[in-house]
């Protein structure tokens, strides 16, 4: 089925690197049954020309801000009522800053302002510009003012290096466009509490334990918690990452104080995700001072901390508990353990020695294992994916 039959889509296109994979982007959107017109800035005609887009979308398309002679239309208000949603991609970091400001120069930007339909956008851009305050201000205000912003991924860039700010993956950004105009909200009405991430523990004032965890599993599932309609607490440990849209974040640091938030939240979520990388141990005693290097060996005294999770798995009566588990060995005969001894619902194995599984990479490879004692593979997909087979098992067991 066609999700996006009868839908109209305005695909706006500005001038990045990633301009060529809005192609696919048309593509996919076709091949859901949307009606596209396609709009593009002066800078993206440096980069693609208009006839690629007019040979898919069988449309002209849209480059310049003042109609041709004997045009009876003013062009960007038609164009911005024609649409049941407007998609940004790539969006560069010039035209957020245009858009968060009010200004109009071209075409699309009068359309942006012109509009009342909902806009997405995926931003493209170095890391470094990414990360920059002025970018993320403007970010801000259009995500105030409503805009959808499909979170960038991590990988190459233009430049050689590699860091986050590479457009998401076209069908990614279809999909969350999908998604949300398609209503899917098998969610509504549940709270879902999510953590995420690792947690730290002083060794002195200077230094600290911690793990390899980047919070990327637990905020793919919170953001798709959140765009299935759900009510979504994010308990985070220390992360980069920026928290999803819609979504309640909780910043944690130490063990014991994702401990706390997370008994918080749970008193009246309905499903626990547990992903965060939560350590199994922490020094038993913190130097007042930082420790001096005098060409001796160094001996810390590690305890194990309290694996809360077992405590509420115990207590958690008609809830879901979704736990995950991190192996390098014995990968499934230790996740069967787990799901035993804290009393959850499903577990998530991440076997570390399959290719493409574990930290700070966008994809992941799990098998679930349930109470019920069925197993299920999969092969590697993107973490969002694996965010949204762990949420259709959580729908299936709610009902």
């Amino acid at each position: 089925m066609k999700r996006l039959t009868q839908k109209k889509i305005l695909l706006g296109v500005s001038g990045g690197i990633a301009a060529y994979k809005a192609v696919e982007v048309l593509r996919l959107l076709h091949s859901e049954g949307a009606d596209v017109r396609v709009v593009m800035t002066p800078s993206a005609r440096k980069f693609i020309q208009p006839l690629t887009f007019e040979a898919l979308s069988h449309r002209e398309v849209h480059t310049d801000l003042f109609p041709e002679q004997g045009d009876p239309n003013i062009r960007h208000i038609e164009l911005a009522k024609w649409p049941d949603a407007i998609l940004i991609a790539p969006a560069t970091a010039h035209l957020f800053g245009r858009a968060a400001n009010g200004l109009a120069d071209d075409l699309l930007t009068n359309v942006l302002l012109a509009t009342e339909v909902p806009v997405f956008a995926a931003p493209a851009m170095e890391t470094q510009m990414y990360a920059n305050a002025a970018v993320q201000k403007n970010l801000d205000s259009l995500r105030i003012r409503g805009y959808t912003l499909i979170a960038p991924a991590t990988g190459a860039l233009a430049s050689g290096a590699s860091g986050a700010g590479r457009m998401e993956d076209p069908e990614q950004i279809v999909e969350s466009v999908v998604e949300s105009l398609a209503g899917v909200r098998d969610l509504a009405g549940k709270h879902i509490l999510v953590t995420a991430g690792r947690t730290e523990e002083d060794i002195d004032p200077v230094r600290f334990i911690t793990n390899r965890s980047t919070g990327k599993m637990g905020f793919a599932v919170a953001e798709r918690a959140a765009a299935r309609g759900g009510r979504v607490t994010l308990v985070s440990g220390p992360t980069a990452l920026q928290a999803p849209s819609h979504v309640t974040r909780v910043d944690v640091r130490t063990v014991s104080e994702m401990e706390t938030a997370t008994k918080e939240a749970f008193v009246d979520a309905d499903v626990l995700v547990m992903t965060a990388a939560i350590l199994d141990f922490r020094p038993a005693e913190i130097a007042s001072q930082k420790i001096k290097k005098d060409g001796q060996l160094l001996s810390i005294v590690f305890e194990p901390t309290h694996d809360f999770l077992v405590e509420l798995g115990a207590k958690k009566g008609n809830r879901i508990v979704v736990g995950f588990a991190m192996e390098t060995e014995n990968a499934e005969e230790n996740a069967k353990r787990k799901l035993a001894k804290k009393a959850l619902d499903l577990i998530v194995l991440n076997d570390l020695n399959v290719e493409g599984a574990g930290f700070a990479v966008d994809t992941n490879v799990v098998t679930f294992f349930d109470r019920d004692g069925h197993r299920r593979a999969f092969d590697r997909t993107s973490k969002l994916e694996v965010s949204d087979h762990i949420l259709d098992w959580v729908v299936t067991a709610c009902q």
